[in-house]
């Protein structure tokens, strides 16, 4: 009963997230959002509403783990995993304001969250600092979609009143499947962390940040296959920084006793995310496209991750033997490879 209720609340997530990002985009673009500010906001927050649910039910029923390290694995498992799989299909484009503003931003919002958790807790004061912080975000990219409008399709009145209730029927369905979702994912969650003996911490930043990631990986992919490689980036960058400012904001504000961060988390997970978001730099400035390779090693490192949470949550004596090998040898071979990389782009750059 456990796993069925774990497999299905997955299911519920992932076909709310989809009602949810169908309808809200649709109703976004009707307004006149061009394609870049939807995968921004729209598509993003949307795909990253199974965090958001999961996260708020995990803090109000005492199970912090679960809450941070669905935020912290799932920003992990976009840049990793997502844009390593759709890089590898597909070579993406980035655009060049996800180069100037957004991605800069994912990795100032990353070391904030270093600054917020040093005192071992995302408290309400910290969780109000983020949501505004989000607001001010969206007010940005309301104002820049202003000044770049899509153009509007001319509607019957009657069809455009059928397609609004439509709209708003997925968007409300959507809701209303990700609550339920979120409460038998998490349920589960915490009975297969019980049962195999790991800290709800590592539960969190493997299975549920995978599984809420689910949306942000279909869609992403599905959008590099149809040559939308901007909103495929867009997607994912716009996924992280609203895991930050939403996610983690709304649930540190709205827990009765804030979100309690383990130990660990602030010492190697948290300094992960921060490391992945600012190798995002050098890669995307490479020509402005995240090369096959790039994406090769993206997902190596993500497969390289999990297997060191599997090992330290198993006490496996292999452990320390990869750890040597990945902090003194892979991990300062791709920093000088994209320290590279980014050089040349720079010294090409001023050539041009």
């Amino acid at each position: 009963m456990t796993v069925m209720a774990f497999l299905a609340g997955l299911l519920l997530l992932i076909i709310g997230a989809e009602g949810l990002v169908r309808g809200a985009s649709r109703l976004a673009a009707r307004v006149g959002m061009p394609p870049l500010i939807i995968g921004l906001t729209v598509v993003a927050f949307g795909t990253s509403s199974p965090e958001l649910a999961v996260s708020l039910k995990a803090a109000v029923d005492g199970q912090a783990g679960i809450a941070m390290g669905n935020v912290v694995g799932s920003n992990v498992f976009n840049v990793l995993f997502i844009l390593g799989v759709s890089a590898l299909i597909v070579p993406l484009t980035v655009a060049h304001q996800l180069i100037r503003f957004d991605i800069p931003l994912m990795v100032g919002l990353s070391l904030l969250v270093l600054l917020l958790v040093l005192d071992g807790s995302v408290g309400r004061f910290d969780g109000g600092l983020l949501v505004v912080g989000l607001v001010a975000y969206l007010v940005f990219l309301f104002r820049q979609s202003r000044r770049e409008p899509s153009p509007e399709s001319p509607v019957e009145p009657r069809a455009e009143g059928g397609r609004l209730v439509c709209n708003l029927a997925y968007v409300l369905g959507g809701l209303g499947m990700l609550v339920l979702g979120s409460r038998w994912l998490v349920d589960g969650a915490v009975v297969f962390a019980q049962a195999l003996g790991v800290s709800d911490q590592v539960i969190g930043l493997t299975i549920i940040a995978a599984g809420t990631s689910l949306p942000e990986v279909v869609t992403s992919i599905v959008a590099a296959l149809r040559g939308e490689r901007d909103i495929a980036v867009g997607n994912v960058v716009g996924s992280n920084v609203f895991n930050i400012l939403g996610v983690l904001g709304l649930t540190g504000l709205l827990a009765p006793t804030g979100i309690a961060v383990p130990v660990a988390m602030v010492g190697f997970d948290i300094p992960v995310m921060i490391a992945v978001a600012v190798a995002c730099l050098p890669i995307c400035f490479t020509g402005g496209v995240i090369s096959r390779w790039e994406g090769g090693v993206l997902f190596a490192y993500y497969l390289a991750y999990t297997l060191y949470l599997i090992l330290a949550a198993t006490h496996h004596d292999a452990l320390p033997v990869f750890s040597v090998t990945m902090l003194y040898f892979a991990l300062p071979l791709t920093a000088l490879t994209l320290v590279v990389l980014a050089l040349q782009e720079r010294h090409r750059g001023i050539r041009l």
